[in-house]
């Protein structure tokens, strides 16, 4: 019973105890992965033996790869491994609040509430600060991000959705960049969720406190297929085949809000891959109930109620025969509840 208690506090996408569902709109994933020489890199992994201790050929190729010093690059098993580490630092070090984002991913307030932590109104209150941009689940740009990076606090950007953004881009100077803790997880944009792997850039002048992260880390927090996968990264191939691919998902975004809009739902401005929208429910229905015929008929919508966004569902961009099939099967719904 406490078991199931803890596990149903938390709320994601994906597959289910349904299985992998038919047509998943409910991650972000890239729906055009998984990335060829990604996921050839991953299978090809050697996972007999353990991954280097220091991940010293990887940091290399990391720090070379977004042009900072050696010293500022750290792995992570995962956003979320590396969300509940810097908070426990945060609280390590005497923080007693953080602030969230408006609609925020719901890892950020469980590691605040693992640690104790209080969240607050304003962003001058917190010791610890989080921003996405773009974000989730709105896909939007994070509203007065540079105002609130401060160097006195643990400003962390998670930037889980930058190598998925269509339009738009970050309003932050470099400068004000640098004293953010960025937060990579490339796996989304690889098409490679399964692989779990992060990485973070500490700011300028943070030593101590990337020594301190590196003492609360297990060891190996990266095993031999995600190192695969961050080394391939990395890669100009895979670099390409990225660039190449945000045409498809640019159009098929345009194709899937019109679908969309002409169900009667009202979509919601987004700059990724994803966006939110208020369905247009029948009125004998409620949210809960239509995504359950949904998932039953192999179709998995987010629930957005978790962000704190109710009434709402995120929608991943998927290609035209997934947008079809979601087509369909809500006008069956539709027609069934007349």
């Amino acid at each position: 019973m406490m078991a199931d208690s803890i596990f149903s506090t938390r709320s994601h996408g994906g597959q289910d105890s349904l299985g992998v569902p038919l047509h998943d709109f409910s991650t972000n994933s890239h729906a055009c992965g998984p990335c060829p020489p990604a996921l050839l890199a991953v299978q090809q992994a050697d996972a007999s033996v353990y991954p280097d201790a220091a991940y010293s050929d990887l940091r290399v190729q990391l720090a070379a790869f977004h042009g900072v010093a050696l010293q500022r690059v750290l792995l992570a098993g995962s956003a979320s491994e590396f969300i509940f580490r810097i908070t426990a630092l945060a609280a390590q070090r005497g923080a007693a609040a953080v602030w969230l984002p408006p609609h925020s991913y719901g890892d950020y307030a469980q590691a605040a509430q693992a640690w104790g932590l209080t969240v607050v109104a304003q962003p001058a209150q917190a010791q610890l600060r989080w921003a996405c941009d773009p974000s989730s689940p709105l896909g939007a740009a994070h509203a007065g991000l540079a105002e609130q990076v401060n160097i006195a606090a643990l400003c962390v950007l998670d930037r889980a959705y930058e190598p998925l953004r269509l339009s738009g881009a970050l309003a932050l100077s470099d400068e004000t960049l640098q004293q953010c803790w960025q937060l990579w997880t490339p796996n989304k944009a690889l098409g490679l969720t399964g692989v779990r792997a992060a990485y973070v850039i500490a700011p300028l002048d943070a030593d101590e406190a990337v020594i301190q992260l590196e003492r609360l880390a297990p060891s190996w927090p990266v095993g031999a297929h995600g190192v695969a996968m961050l080394q391939a990264w990395t890669t100009t191939a895979v670099q390409t085949w990225l660039a190449d691919s945000l045409g498809s998902l640019r159009d098929w975004k345009t194709r899937q809000i019109a679908l969309c809009e002409s169900l009667g739902w009202t979509c919601l401005p987004s700059e990724a891959n994803f966006f939110c929208a208020r369905p247009a429910l029948p009125p004998t229905m409620s949210l809960q109930q239509v995504l359950s015929e949904l998932r039953a008929q192999g179709i998995k919508l987010r629930d957005t109620t978790s962000f704190d966004l109710p009434g709402h569902v995120r929608i991943s961009v998927l290609a035209p025969a997934a947008q079809d099939a979601l087509h369909n099967s809500w006008q069956h719904i539709i027609k069934k509840a007349a």
